[in-house]
C-alpha cells in the first residue's frame, strides 16, 4: 500500500473513531514563530505563563517529536442546540461556553487520539507517534489550517466553510511521511462582525487577540479580581464566551453535534447564579464531575457568579 492509500486509511479510521474532519499537514516549523515571540514579549498571554515555556517544541513539531514528518489533524463538532430560558429566569442565570457543556473534551479526544496513534503503530511498526490536544505544546490552529480543516479566521478560531468554528481540535504527530492535504483558503473577506461584537476589544485587529481582555480569559484564567474597566463587559458570561462565534456568518448553518458525550448537562447552557453562590465544595464537585468547567475552582466561579448577578440586577448584563 502506498502512502496515499495509507493516508486514506488513517482518515477513514479517524472518522470511525468519531472525528468529523481529518486532514494531514507537513510537520514543518511554524510560519508565525516571530509573531508568537512578539505576542509573548508584549505580555498578551496575560497570566498564562505556560505559553512561554517549551517555545521551540511549540513552534516546531519536529522538536516535539524528533523525526516528525506529518501531523494528522482532526476536528470534532461541538455545536449543540440550547433550550430557551424563561424570561423570569434570565436575570438570575449566567451563560457557559458551549465547549464546556458536555463531558470534558480533553479526555474524550485524547483517548481517541491515542487509540488512533496505537492503530497506526500496529499497522506501521516503524512509525513513532505523539497524540495531542490543546494542553500539548503545539500550534494546533495553524496545523489545522495547513491540513485543510479550515482557515484561521479574524476571530483567531479555525473556520470550516460548512461546519463553521464550533470545532474541537486534536493531532497525531508522526514520523511517517504522508501526503499533505491542500491548506485551507481564508474566506473571511471584508467581514468584521467578530471584531465589532467583542465587548472588551480583545480582538484589537483582524487575526489578533489580546488574551488579557478576552472574556474567556477573564472568567477562566484570571485568578485575581477582574480589572474594573473590563468587569462590566463580562456581561452574562459565567464561564467562557462564545460571542465571536455567535455572530460569525459561517456558523449560521453549523450542523448539530452527534457525539453523545457532548450533550449539554445544562440544557439552557446556563446556571442559576444564586445556586452557584451557595455551592459547597461537594456540590461543585458533584455538579461539574467530568466537566471542563473544573478548570475554574469554586472561589473563582463564585467570583464570576457574583459579578454577573450584579450586572443582571443592574440591568447592565
Amino acid at each position: 500500500m502506498d502512502e496515499h492509500a495509507w493516508a486514506g486509511e488513517i482518515k477513514r479510521r479517524a472518522r470511525e473513531a468519531g472525528f468529523d474532519l481529518c486532514g494531514i499537514a507537513p510537520a514543518e516549523p511554524s510560519a508565525y514563530r516571530d509573531y508568537y515571540r512578539q505576542w509573548l514579549d508584549e505580555g498578551r498571554n496575560g497570566s498564562m505563563r505556560w505559553l512561554e515555556g517549551r517555545f521551540d517544541e511549540r513552534t516546531d513539531p519536529g522538536v516535539y517529536l524528533p523525526g516528525a514528518k506529518s501531523v494528522i489533524c482532526v476536528a470534532m463538532n461541538y455545536h449543540v442546540p440550547l433550550e430557551p430560558l424563561a424570561a423570569e429566569e434570565e436575570r438570575h442565570h449566567g451563560k457557559v461556553a458551549r465547549y464546556a457543556l458536555g463531558e470534558d473534551y480533553h479526555e474524550l479526544m485524547k483517548q481517541r487520539l491515542r487509540d488512533l496513534a496505537d492503530w497506526i503503530r500496529q499497522q506501521r511498526p516503524e512509525a513513532q507517534t505523539r497524540a495531542c490536544v490543546d494542553t500539548a505544546p503545539v500550534m494546533e490552529k495553524e496545523l489545522a489550517a495547513r491540513a485543510g480543516i479550515g482557515w484561521v479566521g479574524k476571530n483567531t478560531l479555525v473556520i470550516h466553510p460548512q461546519r463553521g468554528s464550533w470545532m474541537l481540535l486534536g493531532e497525531v504527530i508522526t514520523t511517517l511521511a504522508l501526503p499533505a492535504d491542500e491548506p485551507a483558503v481564508d474566506r473571511c473577506g471584508t467581514c468584521r462582525r467578530c471584531l465589532e461584537a467583542c465587548p472588551t476589544g480583545a480582538l484589537d485587529a483582524p487575526y489578533q487577540l489580546d488574551a488579557r481582555k478576552c472574556i474567556s480569559y477573564l472568567t477562566i484564567e484570571q485568578r485575581q479580581e477582574i480589572d474594573p474597566q473590563l468587569a462590566p463587559q463580562v456581561g452574562e458570561w459565567l464561564y467562557g464566551c462564545d460571542i465571536c462565534q455567535e455572530v460569525c456568518p459561517w456558523n449560521r448553518k453549523a450542523p448539530v453535534a452527534d457525539e453523545p458525550a457532548l450533550k449539554p448537562r445544562f440544557p439552557t447552557g446556563t446556571l442559576d447564579l444564586r445556586q452557584v453562590l451557595q455551592w459547597r465544595p461537594e456540590q461543585y464537585q458533584r455538579t461539574l464531575k467530568n466537566s471542563a468547567m473544573k478548570r475554574v475552582k469554586l472561589p473563582v466561579l463564585q467570583r464570576n457568579a457574583a459579578l454577573v448577578l450584579d450586572h443582571r440586577r443592574r440591568g447592565t448584563g
